[in-house]
Order: structure tokens, then sequence, then C-alpha cells
């Protein structure tokens, strides 16, 4: 699963990083916190157009859905797509042919469950470089409006060895793309099972993570700060060793 991410980047970093450009008008802001449960709207480079930067709402609404109510309904179940599944399932299979993005972040967040209750962990490069995360998006037209809404969803795929140590109730983690396979991920020229095979577990040695302060699980709190990601010291005999 991946559903919080910290998306502290700014306009530069991205466009330096991924050679893009924001368009004239944008509203992403950076911040260390961003919930999908939230519906926030993130920058993301997307196949068809890679030179500008787009942004889309998480929680993707598959093209073929016929009433604002359906949406609003599907969009909280779509927050992350199965790799194993997204050549075939309804909501994905149309998007996976054919609208695939890179969602770039700082890092994200899980929760390692416990005898004594779930704990936080940040995990991010390290290298301290931006995360790629492969993701598919969708136009939707929105019935009542006749708007189009742009949206996303970002795909998990099996754990690595640190990763399912820490989400250790599924044990899945977001499928990271390397630099070398991020372009091949929006390249429709690209077939589909070689696409596929990009979303592998990431190597052990290419994340690092540390817990992190209850905190980031106060909703009420304004979590765009670093406190959310310092590292935080627990009881040693709750975690396994890294």
């Amino acid at each position: 699963m991946c559903f919080s991410v910290n998306v502290n980047l700014v306009k530069e970093e991205i466009e330096d990083r991924y050679g893009v450009s924001f368009p004239g008008k944008y509203r992403y802001e950076p911040s260390y916190y961003y919930h999908a449960y939230g519906l926030p709207v993130l920058p993301a480079i997307c196949s068809g157009n890679t030179g500008i930067v787009r942004f889309l709402t998480w929680g993707l609404i598959p093209p073929w859905v016929k009433t604002d109510a359906d949406a609003d309904e599907i969009r909280l179940k779509t927050f992350n797509a199965r790799s194993e599944s997204i050549a075939s399932k309804p909501s994905f299979s149309s998007s996976f042919r054919s609208k695939r993005c890179i969602i770039p972040v700082r890092g994200f967040y899980e929760w390692q469950h416990t005898m004594k209750g779930k704990i936080p962990w940040y995990i991010y490069s390290a290298d301290n470089e931006i995360i790629s995360l492969a993701g598919l998006f969708s136009e939707w037209v929105q019935i009542s409006t006749g708007e189009i809404v742009d949206t996303f969803s970002i795909i998990t795929t099996d754990a690595n060895k640190m990763m399912a140590e820490i989400h250790n109730s599924k044990k899945r983690m977001p499928a990271v793309l390397s630099k070398e396979d991020e372009m091949k991920w929006i390249d429709l020229s690209v077939s589909s099972s070689e696409a596929l095979n990009l979303l592998k577990p990431s190597p052990d040695d290419l994340l690092k993570a540390h817990t992190i302060s209850p905190f980031v699980n106060d909703r009420n709190a304004d979590r765009n700060t670093p406190e959310v990601i310092k590292p935080y010291n627990y009881q040693q005999d709750i975690l396994f060793p890294l």
C-alpha cells in the first residue's frame, strides 16, 4: 500500500530532474505530507506529453464511470493499483495501455504492525535522490459540469526485504522506477510485457528508512513540517534491526 507521500520538492528540482517544464499556471505546493484520502493534486510526468508537468488528483476515476456519485465512490478504491492486475482489471487496463505516469516524491510513509501498536516509518532514497513512483492516470469527463478531471493511482508491487519487515501486514511497496527505466515506463511504444517487467521490488540498497514520531498520526495537526520525517526512537524490542 502507499497512501502517504512526501512531495517536498520545489518546481526547479522537478524540472531539472526530468527535463520538463511547469505550465504557465500551476497549483502545486510542496508538502512534507500528502495523504491519499485528502485527494491531493500532485505533479506528474505523463505519457503523451513527457515535456510538460501535469497535475493529477489522487484517486483514479476510469473513463467509463457514468455518474458523479460512482466517481466519488470508485476513486476511494483506486489510490493504489496492484502491478499483478493492472493489465486486466477494468479500472486500470485502459490506463495501463495508454496513460502511464511518474509521480515524483521525496519519500513515503508506512506503518509497521507490532504487539504494542502501529509504528510509523519514513522511507526515502539512500542517495537522497527524487524517487520516481510508477503510476497510471485517467481523464474523466465529469457528468454534471462537463469538466475533464485528471486523476492517478500509484502502482504497488511485492515488498523487498526491508519493506516486508516494515509493511509487515500486506508486504507491499510502491513500484519505484530506476533512472534507467523511468522514460521506458511512460514510453507507449514499449510493449506491455516489458512495461510490466519494470514493476519489480526495489533493490535492497536503493532505499533507507527510519522510525518517525507518532505526530504523523495526528489528523488535526499541520503535518507539512520537517517534524514528520525526523528520526524518532521507539523501544528497540518492538522493532526489527535494520
